[in-house]
């Protein structure tokens, strides 16, 4: 009997250690596969306060709530399983979506850039600015709606980034890995969003305090710093977030096209990366990461200027003739 004891508890101790390996193989695959989509996700983080502006403070949470909540939809309803399907059946169709993807990102972050440049209003603007009535509510349905359309398209290339950065594996290793990436980076994004926009009340509430002598003094200063700091820390995000837009997509661009033969982007890149690195050894991976994102934004900004016309001129009409050919309802 005891012989038998020893050996079944030799048999779940096993079992404990698989599983124990089993887990921390999905949590290392999970932070690596999240750290090459860390572009995109600093780019959806610096997008989404902007959809908040203009509401009340009270309705701000539970915007981005809502937003977060829709953003989780689309990627454990829509875009994982879609995901998994792509590797099942379709492997080859991985990269050109991520390189479509790469494309799309270009042209926002470049559209951007030319606004700021030559101000004027881009062409997916313009429902925004027709659709003014219906009051607040509707106003923020629109709103809502509006940025849960944008975070499918980054959250799309967070996952194909992120399946593309797995290696091969069972079905529900990989379904796992994504389910993590998708839950953690929609926690982490939208938990960073709200600290944002909420940051202008603490500093409010701060600056009102009652609280007397020298720490009176100091939590009253220290509100108004944050008050008066968030326009600047705003703006810093939209520029971070734009900056991450554009070397992001063009670096999937750099390296969609080293996989259908043509490597000279990404080696002139490399090249230039650890050359530059080797006059400051004290810095090499630092400096070699960011000599390749100014090579993969130099590619993006290009593609997305390039992008701008077409979009403009021929993408833009199509698609409104096209609306306007379909019926509508009676």
């Amino acid at each position: 009997m005891s012989v038998g004891l020893i050996a079944l508890l030799d048999d779940v101790a096993f079992m404990v250690k698989t599983a124990a390996a089993s887990l921390d193989d999905v949590a290392g695959q999970a932070a690596r596969a999240g750290t090459k989509a860390a572009g995109v996700v600093i780019d959806d983080a610096a997008v989404t306060p902007r959809y908040v502006v203009g509401f009340a403070a009270e309705r701000e949470l539970p915007i981005v709530g809502k937003i977060a909540l829709g953003s989780l939809r689309n990627k454990l309803l829509f875009l994982l399983p879609g995901a998994l399907a792509l590797s099942a059946f379709a492997p080859w169709a991985i990269t050109p979506l991520l390189m479509l993807g790469g494309a799309y990102l270009c042209y926002e972050a470049a559209e951007k850039v030319y606004e700021a440049l030559v101000p004027h209003h881009a062409p997916h603007d313009e429902a925004e600015e027709q659709g003014v009535a219906g009051g607040d509510q509707a106003r923020e349905n629109r709103r809502v709606a509006s940025a849960i359309k944008t975070d499918f398209i980054l959250s799309a290339e967070i996952m194909a980034i992120t399946l593309a950065a797995l290696p091969e594996g069972s079905f529900w290793m990989r379904a796992t890995v994504l389910a993590i990436v998708a839950v953690g980076i929609t926690v982490g994004v939208y938990g960073v969003v709200a600290l944002i926009v909420k940051a202008d009340d603490a500093g409010l509430a701060l600056a009102r305090s009652t609280a007397t002598g020298a720490f009176g003094n100091l939590i009253r200063g220290l509100g108004r710093g944050i008050v008066r700091s968030m326009p600047v820390l705003l703006n810093i995000l939209s520029i971070i977030g734009t900056a991450a837009m554009i070397w992001v997509g063009g670096g999937i661009l750099m390296h969609g096209l080293e996989g259908y033969g043509l490597p000279q982007p990404a080696h002139a890149a490399h090249e230039a990366a650890v050359a530059a690195s080797s006059f400051v050894p004290f810095a090499k991976a630092f400096v070699e990461w960011l000599v390749t994102a100014a090579v993969s934004g130099v590619i993006g900004l290009v593609v997305g200027g390039l992008l701008i016309p077409l979009t403009s001129f021929v993408l833009a009409p199509t698609w409104k003739r096209l609306q306007g050919l379909r019926p509508r309802p009676a």
